[in-house]
């Protein structure tokens, strides 16, 4: 009884430190997201090699509308919908390319009509947003990769960037750019972190250490029992 209880206190007291740690982790992510943008950014003429997720950029180039993602099983506010992902050439010459998420748009009730998404805009033009990930996948029977068929825009859920480059046949920049809510030409931008809030870890680390402590007053509680 006491080897058991002295291994069971350990995993909670283990598994609190774990959740505590990755609360600090996610606050230092989402304060970094929250941080304000500078109020005039520096057109980046490069997107490779810059660390950090939720990094404020401008980029400068244009749109190409004619290849375009549907990333589905996206919901907001309860209702099911996509996210749109479109391509951004940067206009430095070098055909560097980087995937613009321009927001979420709701289903339209048919999975063989796909929403409207045209955008009549590919001139060059200054965008910003924020550096981001591909939005990951909880379950691995939840992805889809788009087709490589002539078909756009293309449905996808969950896609790798090996999938979308295969599917655009261009060099992808391996992260995405959240559209600033700002900018024109998006759609539902209420951009957060992914994953939990930090208040959540925090909250399972202490109910961790409580389970700890209430192992300790039965552990306690039963043997003082006994000898009296």
């Amino acid at each position: 009884m006491t080897l058991l209880t002295l291994v069971l206190f350990l995993a909670f007291v283990g598994l609190g430190r774990w959740q505590w740690h990755r609360g600090a982790g996610k606050q230092a992510v989402w304060a970094e997201y929250a941080r304000p943008a500078p109020a005039n950014l520096p057109v980046r003429r490069e997107i490779d090699g810059i660390e950090g997720n939720f990094v404020p950029l401008m980029l400068e180039g244009h749109f190409e509308p004619a290849h375009q993602f549907l990333l589905d099983n996206m919901s907001h506010a309860g209702r099911p919908g996509y996210e749109v992902l479109t391509p951004f050439a940067l206009g430095d010459g070098s055909g560097q390319r980087i995937l613009v998420n321009r927001g979420w748009i709701p289903y339209t009730g048919y999975r063989d009509r796909l929403p409207e998404i045209t955008l009549a805009n590919d001139s060059t033009i200054r965008i910003a947003g924020r550096l981001a990930e591909l939005p990951a996948a909880g379950l691995a029977s939840g992805r889809a990769a788009p087709s490589t068929d002539a078909r756009w825009p293309k449905l996808t859920s969950f896609p790798t960037h090996a999938e979308l480059e295969a599917a655009l046949q261009r060099r992808l920049a391996p992260r995405i750019v959240l559209l600033d809510p700002r900018e024109p030409d998006g759609y539902v931008r209420e951009w957060t972190p992914p994953g939990l809030a930090p208040e959540r870890h925090y909250s399972y680390a202490i109910q961790w250490w409580g389970f700890a402590v209430v192992l300790l007053v039965l552990y306690f509680g039963l043997n003082f029992r006994k000898v009296s």
